[in-house]
């Protein structure tokens, strides 16, 4: 199943925020979306993700979803998101709890993602007893439990230390690597744009225009060696040469607002 965006344009009031921005997913293609701050990336995913609707163009899926899929576009925010008076395994069932699922397939999916996500011996504690790391784990297994087409995550790792960020930047590549599943990964980290994308759309600054995409020249099995280090870092040099000028800008309106 493909996720298009078709010339999409949108804005809040008289504020323009995003305008004809195209593009496609493909099946189990993971694309990043990096920009300035306030060019309209999180508000392009919740457009794609079926949200929001724009003001001009639309979202497309295209194609039909994997056959166990009971929700083919499902969120992983960055907030987490989770019910704090429901455990690890309630918080996990809670998006299956209207499907027709027997009692005992629920449980298996639920297993699954647990197990996928290192969750299992965690399945009794509720969020609060948990790391921020542990608990974006469940909203990861959450979102996996339904089977989805595509993830769309909107800056999952941001809320994290840096540690915490690269294991779970290590989970990620690990979940994807099948190829089952496709993502939209919205960040302004350009490191983690450069480990985990296929290709790298980067908007301008607001409205959001599409500047380039970028194509990554390596698999993401190939770039967590230390000898892909400096290719990733080149990487991370030629996003930022685009972003730079637009970036300082951008900060400086927030200051003067």
């Amino acid at each position: 199943m493909d996720l298009i965006a078709n010339h999409i344009s949108h804005r809040f009031g008289t504020l323009e925020v995003l305008d004809d921005v195209s593009f496609t997913v493909g099946a189990g293609e993971v694309v990043a979306i990096v920009g300035p701050s306030g060019c309209g990336k999180s508000t392009l995913l919740s457009i794609l993700g079926g949200l929001m609707q724009p003001a001009m163009g639309m979202a497309e899926l295209r194609g039909a979803p994997p056959a166990d899929s009971f929700n083919p576009l499902t969120f992983v925010f960055q907030d987490f998101a989770l019910l704090p008076w429901c455990t690890v395994e309630s918080n996990v069932e809670f998006p299956l709890r209207h499907t027709a699922l027997s009692v005992a397939a629920r449980r298996a999916l639920v297993d699954d993602a647990l197990r996928r996500t290192g969750l299992t011996d965690f399945r009794a504690a509720y969020p609060k007893q948990l790391s921020g790391g542990m608990r974006q784990r469940v909203g990861i297994a959450r979102a996996l439990a339904v089977k989805p087409a595509i993830l769309l995550m909107d800056e999952p790792l941001s809320a994290l230390d840096s540690q915490t960020r690269e294991l779970l930047m290590e989970d990620f590549v690990r979940l994807l690597a099948d190829g089952a599943m496709g993502a939209i990964y919205v960040t302004h980290n350009l490191e983690e744009a450069v480990r985990l994308a296929d290709r790298v759309v980067v908007l301008s600054r607001r409205p959001g225009r599409i500047r380039e995409v970028i194509t990554m020249p390596m698999t993401r099995s190939d770039r967590g060696g230390a000898e892909a280090r400096s290719k990733l870092l080149a990487l991370q040099a030629d996003l930022w040469s685009l972003i730079r000028n637009e970036a300082i800008d951008a900060e400086r309106e927030v200051q003067d607002a």
